[in-house]
């Protein structure tokens, strides 16, 4: 038999108010989080109390992830790290090491009977729709003080990572991993920018106001300029999915990047955009975003 589960985090902010979650049907499933905490932490996390709480079945497991970083760090980096006394290859510090080491211990004597497998998120996924949907949830609620519910986990057993790591996070707002590197501060400012595309963050106005830095202003494609408070009131899914072509990320000063991308939506006009992004104590956030008709 297979047990078979999809795992997900989430974060308002990256780093903010942090949710994780594993699912495999409404009777089996937990959530956790913290009131601050990154992305990949959510993702590692309930990958980590979905092994610990199948520590003892005699069944093998699948667990669907939409994170490439979480996979490739069980399945190919973290073997290497240990071997070489935790650390990676650059001698960089490994960022939630004590997640990664607890990961290590639950894979012991289960690396093949234990299998990954990505997903495309927000696609349809039946278990990773509802794995995101329990951890944006549980994020939501660390944002407003509230504790999560933790579900009835395995066999009645209760999720038991809420508070796990204690010390605040690095910034690593990897929405997207590239090998065995954290990703670079422009690769983090455009998978944000991806990220305020989806229908996921743009339903949910506290998601957007977590990457909006409070002096933000737009000028859109046609011509009106747009307040944080404008845009807040209004955002809503697109009515059609938009493609965000990178164009150039430029450092215009220490902890400031302009983002230059195309817009493409289905058939129609394609519009020329500029983001300006600016490194808070939180992570990055928008400042500044305007439109252009492309001709």
């Amino acid at each position: 038999m297979t047990l078979v589960a999809a795992a997900d985090g989430s974060a308002l902010g990256n780093p903010g108010p942090a949710g994780w979650a594993w699912y495999v049907d409404d009777d089996c499933w937990a959530s956790g989080g913290w009131p601050h905490g990154t992305n990949n932490m959510g993702e590692l996390t309930a990958v980590l109390d979905l092994l610990q709480q199948s520590a003892d079945l005699d069944d093998d497991l699948l667990v669907y992830c939409d994170s490439t970083y979480t996979i490739d760090l069980i399945t190919k980096w973290m073997a290497g790290w240990k071997r070489r006394g935790w650390q990676k290859a650059d001698k960089k510090p490994i960022k939630n090491l004590e997640i990664v080491q607890a990961l290590d211990a639950a894979m012991e004597g289960r690396r093949d009977r234990v299998h990954f497998e990505w997903v495309k998120g927000h696609s349809g996924h039946e278990l990773n729709e509802a794995a995101d949907r329990l951890a944006n949830a549980a994020a939501l609620a660390f944002q407003n003080g509230e504790q999560p519910p933790h579900g009835p986990g395995i066999d009645g057993r209760r999720g038991t990572h809420d508070y796990q790591v204690t010390r605040p996070p690095e910034p690593d707002a990897d929405l997207f991993s590239l090998g065995d590197d954290e990703p670079s501060d422009e690769d983090q400012v455009v998978a944000l920018e991806r990220s305020l595309l989806t229908d996921e963050v743009r339903s949910d106005p506290a998601a957007v106001a977590a990457l909006l830095d409070p002096g933000w202003t737009e000028v859109g494609r046609s011509g009106r300029v747009w307040t944080r408070e404008d845009l807040l009131a209004s955002i809503g899914p697109l009515p059609d999915p938009v493609d965000l072509e990178v164009l150039g990320v430029e450092r215009v000063a220490d902890g400031v990047l302009l983002l230059r991308w195309r817009a493409v939506a289905g058939s129609g006009p394609t519009t020329l955009r500029s983001s300006l992004w600016v490194r808070s104590p939180g992570g990055w956030r928008q400042r500044y975003h305007q439109g252009t008709p492309e001709s």
